[in-house]
């Protein structure tokens, strides 16, 4: 067997072939779980892929997303799709692709932001990802509405000078830009 490898590439350079496959893997790691609005907000961003011998062992990827807080819109990097297959779960595969989506959102957001379940939750925290501590909203079609269900599994990574006060009085909402399907 070969030894995995991380390979990153942006949705523009994946040929169709490629694209397939990660579309496939997704719904297959996610159980059938991951829809076409999922699908469609994994795109558009730089994928980093763990591949070996047998194929797609770990995906995830960065987008680029809009979010105001305290009155500032701020380009952030946002994780979607991250998975590892089930037989190789537990092996360091999702940190790989967590420290490559990592160093794009250093590079060139103002921070990350991304929306784990409780079952995802323990990969981020162990890189040092927080749960962001105040309200969640988003710009919907009838101006800012609260998403109060998002808060607690919502987390953010590299915002200590990018959006947190050091005073820690301004407002501690993050407003997030409108996307069909789930909007975190």
């Amino acid at each position: 067997m070969t030894e995995p490898t991380l390979h990153t590439e942006h949705t523009c350079r994946l040929a169709r072939p490629a694209l397939d496959e990660i579309h496939a893997f997704l719904d297959s790691a996610f159980e059938g779980g991951f829809s076409e609005e999922d699908w469609d907000h994994t795109l558009g961003g730089l994928h980093a892929c763990v591949r070996d011998g047998s194929g797609l062992l770990a995906h995830g990827s960065v987008v680029q997303r809009r979010v105001v807080h305290a009155g500032r819109s701020r380009r952030i990097g946002y994780v979607e799709g991250v998975a590892v297959r089930a037989d190789r779960r537990r092996e360091g595969l999702g940190g790989q692709v967590m420290a490559a989506l990592e160093e794009v959102v250093d590079g060139a957001y103002a921070f990350g932001a991304l929306s784990a379940s409780a079952a995802g939750a323990a990969l981020y925290t162990g890189r040092g990802w927080t749960v962001w501590p105040g309200r969640i909203a988003v710009q919907g079609s009838h101006g800012v509405e609260r998403l109060p269900e998002e808060e607690g599994s919502t987390y953010v990574q590299g915002v200590a000078g990018a959006v947190v006060p050091s005073d820690g009085t301004a407002a501690r909402t993050l407003v997030f830009d409108w996307r069909d399907g789930d909007v975190l």
